[in-house]
Formats: C-alpha cells, sequence, structure tokens
C-alpha cells in the first residue's frame, strides 16, 4: 500500500513545496551567519529564538499537512545512523534453479 494519495489537492502540493523551500532557504541563512568558535553570534538572542520558532511553525505545518494526507510525516535520516530496515534481495525460485544447472556444465 503506498502512502501517496490516488488525487492531490494541487493547493496542499503548493504549501507543501513553500514550506519545504523556506526550510532550506532558512537552514542555509542559519548556517552562513553560524559563528567560528571563540567568535560572537551576529544575530541577537531574540532573532535566534525568532528562527527556532520559524523551524518550530514549519514542522507543525508539515505535520498537519501529512495527517490531512492520511501520511506518515518523514523523520531525518542521517548517514551515520543504521537504516531502519534491512534490504533483503529476493529472487525466484526459477532463476536459482537455472543458475544452478548453467553453473554444474
Amino acid at each position: 500500500m503506498s502512502d501517496t494519495p490516488q488525487h492531490t489537492d494541487p493547493q496542499q502540493n503548493m504549501e507543501q513545496r513553500i514550506l519545504r523551500v523556506m526550510r532550506k532557504v532558512l537552514a542555509r541563512i542559519v548556517r552562513e551567519v553560524a559563528p567560528r568558535p571563540g567568535t560572537a553570534s551576529p544575530l541577537s538572542d531574540d532573532t535566534i529564538e525568532d528562527i527556532r520558532e520559524c523551524f518550530n511553525l514549519i514542522s507543525i505545518r508539515e505535520k498537519e499537512l501529512a495527517e490531512a494526507r492520511n501520511m506518515t510525516p518523514l523523520k531525518p535520516y542521517y548517514p551515520d545512523q543504521p537504516p531502519p530496515a534491512k534490504l533483503v534481495k529476493i529472487t525466484p525460485a526459477v532463476t536459482r534453479r537455472k543458475a544452478k544447472d548453467d553453473s554444474a556444465k
């Protein structure tokens, strides 16, 4: 069963795209103004708190949109984490038999 609904609301798709872009741009800004170790931040404490609130509001709305479409919200996956599931390669029995027969020749 797929998480993608059969019909999608174009307005919701646009809102999801807007939220995704807003999150990426905001994260890029934060990375670019992040201070080097030992230097003061160019942002005030109030601005930092406002940025956190923006990320929080984006997350809340993304979750609402996902729930409205009966989708589970995506969680971040970090490269150093083990994958949540192991992939298992499944080959049909006919292919295995044929491979055995070919190797016996």
